[in-house]
C-alpha cells in the first residue's frame, strides 16, 4: 500500500512539476499525501452573465467539503485551460460558515514557496505549501482566491453545485464576510485537496459523468452519490479510514471529448483518466460510471444545437472496449477498476436522447458489466435506480424532473446499495 502511493505521489507531482513548491516542514517530516476532496478542471464555455468569466481586482471565495481528515492540507490549483500566465494575489483557508462567512479566527494563509502570490503557467497547475489546518472528515473548508489582474481563460468546474461568491472588487480573502458580491454555482481554479497519508488509508476515486457529478441534487446540501458514501462511511467500522473523492463531468463521456458541444462537458473519459485518477496521490479504488451520454448523445438535441452526429451510434463493444482500456491502466497502476451499471434513461426530456435502440446498448453493455468478469468488482446501480413496472425508466420516486437524473433520495439509494467490504 505504500509503495503505491508512493508512485502515486510521484506521479501527481510529475503532473504538476511546473510549480510544485515543498516547504522544509513537509521535507523534514517525510509526509506521504492522500487526497481528501477533487474536483475535474474544466475549460469555460462563454457566457456574459457568468461572474467567473469576467474577474479582475476580485476574490472568489467557495467551499469544499473534505472526506478524510487530516492535521495540514495543501491545496492543488490549476490554469490547465488557461490560455496566458494566471496571477493569484493570495490565498487563504477558512472554516465555513456559508457561501460568504468563515468563522472567526478559523483564517490561514496559504503559501506557494514560501510566497503569498504565486504565478500559474498556461497548462499548468501548482501545489501550495502545506498548511496547518486540521479538518475532520465531512469538515466544510471556505478557500479564498484573490485575482489582481484579468483572468481571461478560467479553468472551472462547472457543476460545482455549491455557491461561490464573487466579491465587487479588492482582496478580500482575509475578510470574515464578504457583501455584495455576485453569486456563482461553479468552483473556480481548486481541483484538489490534500492531507497527511496514514498507512491504513484508501481512496476512492468516483469518475463518471453529471449522475457522479450530482445533477439534479440539491444545491449547497452535497447529496450527489460520493458524498452519500461518505456519510455512510463515516458511521461505519473502518470507514473513517476511507477517502472519496468526486471526479464526475456533467456532459462527459468515455469515448469522446465534449469541445464541439460545450468546452464544460470536458476531455473524454479515456483522455483524463490518467490526469483525474491515477496522478491523484493515494488512489486504490475507482468506482466507474460512464456511457450514458456516449449512447444518448448521437441523434440528440439541447437547445437546438446537435449533441453527436447520429452517424457517431456506439455499439456495445465500443464501450467495452473503452473499458477494457481503464481497466488495464488502473491495474498498471496497483488500483482496482470497479465497474458500475448505467441507469435507465428512458423519458429524459433531452429530444433525441432515448430510443429503443440505444436502449437496446444499454442493456448489452450492463450485461456485460455483470458477467464478464473483467472488472474488480461490480456495483448495480441500474438494479437500484428502475423502476420495476418500467425497467427502461428511472424510478419516479428516485427520479429528478429530467427523469435522467436521481433526485436527492435516488442519489442516497446509490450510496447506500455500495457494499463498503470492496473497499477493504
Amino acid at each position: 500500500m505504500r509503495e503505491l502511493r508512493n508512485c502515486a505521489l510521484v506521479c501527481f507531482l510529475l503532473l504538476a512539476s511546473p510549480l510544485v513548491f515543498v516547504s522544509p516542514l513537509a521535507g523534514a517530516q517525510g509526509n506521504t499525501w492522500i487526497a481528501t476532496w477533487a474536483a475535474s478542471p474544466e475549460p469555460a464555455d462563454p457566457g456574459p452573465n457568468k461572474p467567473l468569466l469576467s474577474i479582475e481586482d476580485q476574490t472568489v471565495r467557495e467551499r469544499v467539503r473534505v472526506s478524510l481528515p487530516g492535521s495540514q492540507i495543501c491545496l492543488r490549483l490549476s490554469n490547465e485551460y488557461g490560455s496566458a500566465p494566471l496571477v493569484i494575489g493570495s490565498v487563504t483557508v477558512a472554516a465555513a460558515v456559508d457561501a460568504t462567512s468563515v468563522r472567526p479566527g478559523s483564517l490561514q494563509a496559504v503559501t506557494f514557496g514560501g510566497h503569498n502570490s504565486v504565478t500559474i503557467p498556461a497548462g499548468a497547475p501548482a501545489v501550495s505549501d502545506p498548511v496547518a489546518f486540521p479538518v475532520t472528515s465531512g469538515a466544510e473548508i471556505s478557500i479564498s482566491l484573490y485575482f489582481p489582474k484579468r483572468v481571461t481563460s478560467p479553468t472551472l468546474h462547472a457543476l460545482a453545485l455549491k455557491r461561490a461568491v464573487v466579491s465587487q472588487h479588492g482582496d478580500l480573502t482575509r475578510a470574515e464576510k464578504i457583501e455584495g458580491g455576485a453569486v456563482s454555482k461553479s468552483s473556480i481554479l481548486v481541483t484538489a485537496v490534500l492531507v497527511p497519508a496514514q498507512p491504513s488509508e484508501c481512496l476512492v476515486v468516483a469518475f463518471g459523468d453529471s449522475i457522479t457529478d450530482g445533477d439534479g441534487s440539491t444545491i449547497d446540501a452535497d447529496n450527489n452519490w460520493p458524498n452519500d458514501l461518505v456519510r455512510r462511511l463515516r458511521t461505519t467500522h473502518g470507514g473513517s479510514n476511507v477517502a472519496v473523492v468526486n471526479e464526475g463531468i456533467a456532459g462527459n463521456r468515455l469515448l469522446s471529448d465534449g469541445f464541439d458541444v460545450s468546452k464544460s462537458f470536458g476531455a473524454s473519459g479515456l483522455a483524463r483518466f490518467d490526469r483525474d485518477v491515477l496522478a491523484l496521490p493515494g488512489v486504490t479504488h475507482v468506482v466507474l460510471l460512464e456511457g450514458i451520454n456516449d449512447i444518448g448523445f448521437p441523434g440528440a438535441k439541447l437547445d437546438e444545437r446537435d449533441l453527436a452526429d447520429p452517424a457517431d451510434a456506439r455499439t456495445p463493444e465500443d464501450l467495452i472496449d473503452g473499458y477494457r482500456q481503464l481497466i488495464s491502466r488502473a491495474h498498471a497502476h496497483g488500483v482496482k477498476l470497479i465497474g458500475a451499471t448505467i441507469a435507465p434513461f428512458a423519458g429524459v426530456d433531452i429530444p433525441g436522447y432515448y430510443s429503443e435502440s440505444k436502449e437496446a446498448v444499454r442493456q448489452a453493455v450492463n450485461k456485460w458489466i455483470r458477467t464478464n468478469g473483467s472488472f474488480d468488482a461490480v456495483i448495480d446501480f441500474d438494479a437500484v435506480l428502475r423502476d420495476p413496472d418500467h425497467p427502461s425508466r428511472m424510478s419516479p420516486r428516485l427520479a429528478s424532473p429530467d427523469h435522467l437524473h436521481p433526485n436527492d433520495v435516488g442519489y442516497e439509494a446509490m450510496a447506500d446499495a455500495i457494499d463498503i467490504a470492496l473497499f477493504k
